[in-house]
């Protein structure tokens, strides 16, 4: 290969630049010339923004500081190709750029989202014999990706919601009152409670753990959540509830859209989600008087480097070397997936899969982890998620404050 390019593209990870360093890695290890970066994903490379990203990475030290840089170093975008008919002059735009810069393949760091745009690439590559070759690098917090085991992002954010779910317990339940108060956060989770299911790691020697987990993979009922408020209330001096975003009532209706009509939609017409802790946080108080707090983890959640994965850190560079090796022996239209090995300690490898069988098919956790009785999480889970938080790689600090790498 002569030259490639990579982008990032959908909500950023902890770690998703560390998948660009693996990419620019193992391309300088193949003898790659240049490795050019989009600026703002597919999007803006259809406006020509890219940069060479020699210029930044060709120096050793920009590389462990990338690592330890939160949010896309590329500039992401949320832009969704359209089907190929009716809209062949944006793939011909595409095409020729690559052509002018040389680029023999292309890389795109990304979720369901951004696979489907790899998926898309590809097919029309090959209906018009096209040269390049097309790889789809995992990313995404919400770990819905299918076939791959995780995702990299994933074991960071797990990482940061035990953490701060054991400080905000130690914090809500400082005060010895009579009457508690009732915590209730939001954690993100459309239509999978990966995420929201981690609030049960914070549960170990030095912490009680919350007392109930709500996902979207259950229809949730509002009395039972209630009732249940109320008996925890009656037991404790201070309750904490973790729950999904996307939680829906089981007439499909979000519970944020049960104080408010929620019409808003993404660039995907995905509807968007918040609030879903302060509306039932303000219905706790109606109906029981007890004080009530709302914490919303936002983008926090998936920005958090400080406290990021070792574990985490490493497969996402890991994933962006395969995708580059997978590339430069002739593959294209797949995605690198991470492959837990049966070893008694924790061990990945990563393998490529066909992404026709994984863009737009979203993952969910297994209803057989769920213990829907007690509203946590059964051992099984527990097992899966806590070597993917495992090790730390401390900030570099300068004047107190984290160091990171910006493009300029």
């Amino acid at each position: 290969m002569k030259n490639i390019i990579v982008g990032q593209s959908g909500g950023p990870t902890a770690v998703i630049n560390s998948s660009v360093v693996g990419v620019y890695k193992k391309a300088r290890e193949l003898g790659v010339q240049k490795v050019y970066g989009m600026v703002y994903g597919i999007e803006g490379f259809l406006k020509e923004n890219i940069i060479d990203l020699g210029k930044y990475l060709d120096n050793k030290e920009n590389f462990e500081l990338l690592k330890r840089t939160p949010s896309a170093f590329l500039g992401s975008c949320r832009y969704k190709l359209p089907e190929i008919k009716g809209h062949e002059d944006i793939y011909e735009r595409i095409f020729e750029l690559l052509e002018k810069y040389e680029i023999d393949a292309l890389f795109y760091i990304g979720g369901n989202d951004s696979m489907d745009t790899i998926k898309m690439l590809s097919d029309y590559a090959k209906e018009h014999n096209k040269p390049q070759k097309f790889m789809g690098v995992p990313k995404t917090i919400d770990n819905d990706l299918g076939v791959t085991d995780h995702c990299p992002g994933y074991g960071s954010a797990c990482k940061y919601i035990a953490t701060s779910l054991k400080e905000i317990i130690r914090d809500n339940s400082s005060f010895g009152v009579e009457k508690p108060t009732i915590c209730i956060v939001e954690i993100m989770g459309r239509h999978a409670g990966w995420l929201t299911a981690a609030a049960s790691l914070c549960k170990d020697s030095d912490c009680e753990g919350v007392d109930a987990i709500y996902l979207p993979e259950l229809p949730f009922d509002l009395d039972k959540f209630i009732s249940k408020v109320k008996d925890l209330s009656k037991k404790k001096s201070s309750v904490v509830i973790a729950v999904s975003e996307g939680i829906q009532t089981k007439d499909g209706k979000f519970v944020c859209e049960l104080n408010d009509d929620n019409k808003r939609v993404d660039a995907f017409g995905h509807k968007q989600l918040s609030g879903c802790a302060s509306t039932l946080a303000d219905i706790i108080a109606r109906e029981t008087g007890l004080k009530t707090r709302a914490i919303e983890f936002s983008t926090l959640q998936r920005a958090a480097t400080h406290i990021a994965s070792l574990t985490d850190i490493e497969e996402a560079q890991m994933v962006g070397e395969k995708a580059v090796e997978a590339a430069s022996n002739g593959n294209s239209g797949m995605m690198v997936i991470i492959e837990r090995k049966n070893t008694k300690k924790y061990e990945s490898t990563t393998s490529i899969y066909d992404i026709h069988n994984i863009a737009n098919v979203e993952k969910k956790i297994p209803l057989e982890w769920i213990d829907e009785k007690n509203n946590y999480m059964k051992e099984e889970y527990l097992e899966y998620a806590k070597p993917l938080i495992q090790g730390e790689l401390l900030p570099i600090f300068k004047d107190g404050v984290v160091c990171h790498l910006v493009r300029k």
